[in-house]
């Protein structure tokens, strides 16, 4: 588990903080939205190739935020799981799917 602290994070979520993670506190919408955002960013950066899975979360939060039911959690965790595949350690793009991982409780 990652302790980087993103305190440019607006929201009640510190993703630095294990406290929150360990009681599966999820941060809002917004906040997510916001992380996944800069995991978009930084696969756009490091792994071109990979940009398309921050995009399917992207989507699947902002498909929450217009009808207010709850992210379809089953493509989050497969885009996830193919972004932490194919990143190495030590990048933005990994330390962002593990912070994504870790809010969502996946």
């Amino acid at each position: 588990m990652s302790t980087y602290n993103f305190g440019h994070v607006s929201g009640p979520a510190d993703f630095g903080d294990h406290h929150h993670v360990q009681n599966h506190h999820t941060p809002d919408l917004a906040t997510l939205m916001q992380l996944a955002d800069r995991l978009t960013e930084a696969l756009q950066a490091e792994y071109p190739h990979l940009v398309r899975q921050g995009e399917i979360i992207q989507a699947q939060f902002e498909e929450s935020a217009e009808d207010g039911l709850p992210p379809n959690r089953g493509r989050i965790r497969s885009a996830l799981e193919a972004v932490a595949i194919g990143a190495a350690a030590g990048t933005g793009s990994l330390v962002f799917t593990q912070q994504l991982t870790n809010a969502l409780g996946l």
